[in-house]
């Protein structure tokens, strides 16, 4: 992590330590300040502020405003876990483990709400944020009503899986960093190819979360490795791995798939095993890889000096390293 991106992740948090989202109930407030207070790359306010800052200097003017897209991605996250029955959530406890699932849905939708009103100031045109922030929003519920449909197919295409991470994951990415430059008076052209970035971006993050949810140190992933394997999620790794098994892989595959009781050690290393036999680590990291320097030629194509844009090229390259 570079020393800008540090900084900016610093002030981040000490924003987000500042925040007031209510008092009483405080049954009702208290999952709230739990949730932000877990920490987190803190990616998407921070693609907020690097967008602004190709245009504007003044970026600690739309703090709250970053805030806004790191408050709704919290509000996901609230909700995703409960769908997913998600033990952990960075290492501690999901709010529907520490209160109950009623709890989080409606902490979680005052998060949402909260969301809203952290954008309200924002400068530009507010009317064509909102939207944007609606159709981003849309979009993300979209993309895990998606996923949960995946989970009743016996499989889904590539193109398939990767429409879906675009929705879930990738657009809220590029929607910070068209926020960003939005708020900075860029023009259309300039806030479509910064959203382009981030959607190539998020893609490849996504690939790297799947890669790390297999492959990952457990100290330093933050969450349950091998959740995915667990709970038979679509992941690439999964749909790779049953379109290119032999009929042995994909017989243990299926069994493994299809088992309602076992050991879950056993069956992350089973799976583990067949992925290593069949080759899906490299195979994800060129899809990855693929995704990244599609971002890169967005990013390129933008009519910025270079020494303006290194912070983004700088986190990117971040991301693709990253091991949690």
């Amino acid at each position: 992590m570079t020393n800008d991106l540090k900084q900016l992740v610093e002030l981040i948090n000490k924003r987000l330590s500042e925040q007031q989202y209510g008092q009483k109930p405080q049954e009702l407030y208290e999952p709230i300040r739990y949730i932000m207070s877990l920490g987190g790359k803190r990616l998407r306010p921070v693609l907020v502020l690097m967008a602004y800052r190709l245009f504007k200097d003044d970026y600690e003017a739309i703090i709250d405003q970053a805030l806004a897209v790191e408050v709704f991605h919290n509000f996901t996250l609230m909700h995703d876990d409960i769908m997913d029955e998600a033990p952990l959530r960075r290492g501690k406890a999901t709010v529907h483990e520490k209160w109950d699932p009623n709890t989080a849905i409606l902490s979680g939708d005052v998060t949402l709400v909260k969301a809203y009103d952290m954008l309200l100031d924002a400068p530009g045109d507010l009317r064509a944020i909102i939207k944007n922030f609606n159709d981003c929003a849309l979009g993300v519920c979209e993309g895990q009503q998606f996923d949960m449909n995946f989970e009743q197919l016996p499989t889904v295409s590539e193109a398939e899986y990767i429409d879906m991470i675009r929705l879930k994951t990738a657009i809220l990415l590029g929607f910070g960093l068209k926020l960003g430059a939005m708020m900075a008076g860029a023009n259309e052209k300039e806030a479509q190819q910064l959203y382009d970035f981030g959607v190539f971006v998020g893609i490849g993050f996504q690939l790297k979360d799947d890669l790390l949810d297999v492959y990952a140190d457990q100290a330093k992933f933050g969450k349950q490795v091998g959740g995915d394997i667990i709970s038979n999620k679509k992941t690439f790794l999964l749909l790779k791995a049953l379109e290119l098994a032999n009929p042995e892989q994909k017989a243990a595959l299926e069994t493994w798939i299809s088992k309602t009781e076992f050991d879950h050690e056993e069956k992350v290393s089973a799976v583990r095993g067949i992925y290593d036999e069949i080759g899906i680590k490299a195979l994800t990291l060129v899809k990855m890889d693929e995704y990244f320097q599609q971002g890169f030629n967005a990013l390129n194509s933008l009519d910025i000096p270079q020494e303006k844009k290194q912070p983004l090229t700088d986190l990117a390259n971040y991301l693709i390293d990253r091991e949690r």
